[in-house]
C-alpha cells in the first residue's frame, strides 16, 4: 500500500497550476534516454536468458510472418493501375510482416542488433558477448528457415495468383539490381531504422502500430535492404530460377547482413549507450 501511495503521489504543484494540471504535466513528460536505455537493456537481458526452443520457434514464426511483407507489397501492386504512384502505394504492404512480428512479440534478427547488444555494451563481460552471439545465431537461422518455408509455399504451392506472382518477380528483380556495395550501404539504412524503431517503442504510449508502420514504410520507400524480409525475396527468386543461390548469398545476403549489423549495432547501439553513459554509470 505504501508503494502504491508513493506511485500515485501528485507532483508538487507549480504556482498557478492545480493538482490535476500538475498531474497532467507529469504524465506528459517524455521518458529520458537513460530510462529508455534501461528498459531495452533489461528486455535484452531477458531475451539472452531464453532457452533454445523458445528462441527457435519464435524466430521460425517471425521468418514466416515477415514473408507477408513481400506478399502484401506484391498483392497491392497487382491491384493497382500502372501509374507513377503505384510503387509508393504498394510499398505500404511492406509494413504488414513487421507489424505481425513486432506486435506478435516474435523474434526478428534485426531487432536483436539493438536489444541484445545493449546488455553487452553495458556489462562488458565475455559471457554477455557469448550469450549475444548464441542468440543471434539461433534467431538468424530460425528466421531464414521460416523465410525458406514461406518462399517455397509462394513459389511452389500455387498460394497466390499469377498476377501477384508477376509482381513478386518484379520486386525480386528490382532488389537484385543492387550490387554488393549498394546492398551493404542500403543495409546500414535499414539497420539504423529498425534500431531506432526499437528505441522508440517504449515511449510510443499506445501508438505502437503507427510507429512500426511509419518506420518500416520508410525502409520500403527508400529501397533499403533488410536481411530477413529480403531473404524471403531472394529465396523466392532462387526457387523461380531468377538467380543462383551463390548470387543470392554473395550479392544480397552477406553484404546486407553486414550492413544491418553495422547500422543497428556499431552505429545506433553504441551511440545510444554513449548518450546515456554518464547518467547510468558504468556497470
Amino acid at each position: 500500500m505504501a508503494e502504491r501511495a508513493e506511485d500515485e503521489k501528485v507532483p508538487e504543484v507549480e504556482p498557478g497550476l492545480s493538482h490535476e494540471e500538475a498531474r497532467k504535466v507529469k504524465e506528459s513528460r517524455r521518458l529520458r534516454a537513460a530510462v529508455v536505455y534501461e528498459i531495452i537493456s533489461t528486455e535484452g537481458e531477458g531475451e539472452l536468458r531464453r532457452g533454445f526452443p523458445a528462441l527457435w520457434w519464435s524466430g521460425l514464426a517471425a521468418g514466416i510472418s515477415i514473408g507477408f511483407s513481400f506478399l502484401a507489397e506484391a498483392a497491392l501492386a497487382a491491384h493497382l493501375p500502372d501509374t507513377s504512384w503505384k510503387t509508393i502505394v504498394a510499398d505500404l504492404g511492406y509494413t504488414v510482416g513487421f507489424l505481425i512480428v513486432i506486435l506478435g512479440r516474435q523474434q526478428l534478427f534485426t531487432e536483436n542488433t539493438l536489444t541484445a547488444v545493449l546488455p553487452v555494451v553495458k556489462h562488458r563481460k565475455p559471457i554477455w558477448l557469448i550469450k549475444m552471439l548464441r542468440l543471434w545465431t539461433i534467431v538468424l537461422a530460425a528466421n531464414l528457415v521460416g523465410c525458406l518455408l514461406f518462399s517455397y509455399a509462394a513459389a511452389s504451392l500455387g498460394m497466390v495468383s499469377p498476377a501477384i506472382e508477376g509482381e513478386m518477380a518484379k520486386i525480386v528483380a528490382h532488389m537484385m539490381e543492387n550490387d554488393a556495395l549498394e546492398m551493404f550501404a542500403k543495409g546500414i539504412g535499414a539497420g539504423w531504422i529498425i534500431a531506432a524503431l526499437v528505441w522508440m517503442l517504449p515511449s510510443s504510449d499506445g501508438a505502437e502500430f503507427s510507429v512500426i508502420f511509419l518506420m518500416t514504410y520508410i525502409i520500403a520507400l527508400c529501397g533499403f535492404t533488410h536481411i530477413i524480409a529480403g531473404s524471403a525475396e531472394a529465396m523466392y527468386g532462387w526457387m523461380r530460377n531468377m538467380h543462383t543461390l551463390e548470387q543470392a548469398a554473395m550479392q544480397f545476403f552477406l553484404p546486407t547482413l553486414a550492413g544491418n549489423v553495422f547500422g543497428g549495432t556499431a552505429l545506433f547501439a553504441v551511440l545510444s549507450y554513449a548518450q546515456v553513459r554518464e547518467e547510468i554509470g558504468d556497470a
